[in-house]
């Protein structure tokens, strides 16, 4: 409960607060990618209930002779990349932690057809709300193994606090401002999982 009441306050303030900005990245997200501003996508929350993220708009619509999208190296331009290395695109995410569906801190919300492919290990990650940020984030985000990635957030779970969360919201802006990890080594964000 405490948590849930961190989580609504700091992501009201933070609506608040960043509103005129949020306003100016949707706008330029408009003039430079196209309508809609928002990407919106079913992604699995707390126990794999899917839920709508929200979140600003960082690649183009751009398909092939059969109709299938780009891969996302062509999709992504350098303001979608400059916005995804700032985070700016995870904004609109706030509105996800103020209906319940997210935390402010937590594993990151991944696709629905990785649900499958978890270990049961694995799966554990989803024994929380996901996360604006979280462990795994602050400890190499994109740039880790996704083995990694899940050791990560299962740990997370097992060790969750106030003292913690309130550490990777801290760890959380020094990764931002120094914009590592955005990418992993062969790709311009992560590649896919296929299972371990």
């Amino acid at each position: 409960m405490a948590k849930r009441i961190f989580d609504v306050s700091m992501a009201a303030l933070a609506l608040a607060l960043l509103f005129p900005l949020l306003a100016i990245v949707a706008m330029i997200v408009y003039f430079k990618i196209g309508s809609p501003v928002l990407f919106r996508q079913l992604r699995p929350g707390l126990h794999g209930r899917p839920f709508e993220i929200i979140k600003f708009r960082s690649m183009r619509d751009a398909f092939d002779e059969a109709g299938n999208p780009l891969p996302d190296d062509q999709r992504l331009s350098r303001f979608g990349a400059w916005l995804r290395s700032t985070s700016l695109d995870e904004l609109p995410e706030l509105w996800n932690v103020i209906k319940g569906e997210m935390s402010l801190v937590g594993p990151r919300p991944l696709c629905m057809e990785y649900l499958p492919l978890y270990s049961a290990e694995q799966a554990r990650r989803h024994g929380v709300r996901p996360g604006v940020t979280g462990w795994a984030q602050v400890n190499g985000r994109n740039s880790i193994t996704w083995e990694r990635k899940f050791e990560l957030d299962v740990w997370y779970v097992d060790n969750r606090s106030f003292l913690l969360d309130v550490k990777i919201l801290f760890l959380t802006l020094v990764k931002v401002l120094r914009r590592s990890g955005v990418s992993s080594e062969h790709h311009v964000t992560m590649e896919d999982f296929t299972g371990s």
